[in-house]
């Protein structure tokens, strides 16, 4: 099973904010996750995250790729 971690969209239309999941490759954008590592939320101008990293490095440490926006969001 080929593991990533990306964004998946939550909140109403317009509103832009996303969870940083941990999914299979091939699954649904919005479909479901095997675990929530935390949320990316952007209003204009500022950006608002929070992101346990603890978590995030066992994922990256057992083989999961993170997206490329995921990678930049948590550095």
């Amino acid at each position: 099973m080929a593991v990533t971690i990306r964004l998946a969209k939550t909140g109403r239309k317009g509103e832009k904010k996303y969870r940083i999941v941990v999914k299979e490759r091939r699954s649904d954008r919005d479909g479901r996750a095997i675990e929530t590592l935390g949320w990316y939320e952007k209003r204009g101008q500022e950006e608002l995250k929070s992101v346990n990293k603890e978590r995030y490095g066992y994922w990256i440490s057992v083989g999961a790729q993170p997206s490329v926006t995921v990678e930049r969001l948590v550095k």
